[in-house]
């Protein structure tokens, strides 16, 4: 497996207890939506191993508790510590058009229907009250809040994305 046919889904932050078990922190807007995993890829010095998991539980802000298949001591886990965590693209399911995953986004050029083109899409802020679209436009770096409506249409095969922008807020970033 490679990397560029992965997504990021977290990092084994601690340990958890002393039989092995790990703290993953799932890097994800829904970390529920991952408690049914039976298996992930940790990056190893560079690549991706795949490791089998005997336990999973979801705790609380966005960590679960994993036991995987063949760690059994603490310190065979803490081989394990901050290890990136990724999934294959291919378990994804396919969204509409109005809808993105964070990952997939980055690199995207930006419309908004008033103002056009206002940039490319440098990262999505997961922030749990109110995740962010960071753009950047010519050096200047625009933040816009991700609500029900803002999208108007992901363009995947041209890679851009389409926002109806709330009125007057690129005006703060770009006043002219």
């Amino acid at each position: 497996m490679l990397i560029q046919d992965c997504y990021y889904l977290g990092l084994i932050a601690k340990l958890h207890g002393f039989k092995g078990e790990v703290s993953l922190f799932l890097d994800v807007s829904n970390p529920a939506e991952y408690q049914e995993l039976d298996a992930l890829y940790l990056d190893i010095d560079g690549t991706l191993t795949p490791f089998f998991i005997e336990g999973f539980k979801l705790k609380n802000k966005g960590f679960a508790a994993i036991k995987f298949e063949g760690i059994e001591s603490e310190a065979a886990a803490k081989r394990l510590l901050k290890k990136k965590a990724y999934l294959p693209l291919s378990i994804l399911p396919e969204l509409d058009q109005s809808s993105f995953y964070d990952h997939e986004v980055i690199g995207y050029k930006v419309s908004d229907e008033l103002k056009g083109d206002i940039g490319l899409v440098v990262d999505v802020i997961d922030m749990t009250a109110n995740p962010l679209l960071q753009i950047d436009y010519n050096g200047t770096e625009i933040l816009i809040p991700i609500f029900d409506g803002l999208i108007s249409k992901v363009d995947r095969k041209k890679k851009e994305l389409y926002i109806k922008a709330p009125e007057g807020l690129i005006e703060l970033y770009l006043p002219n």
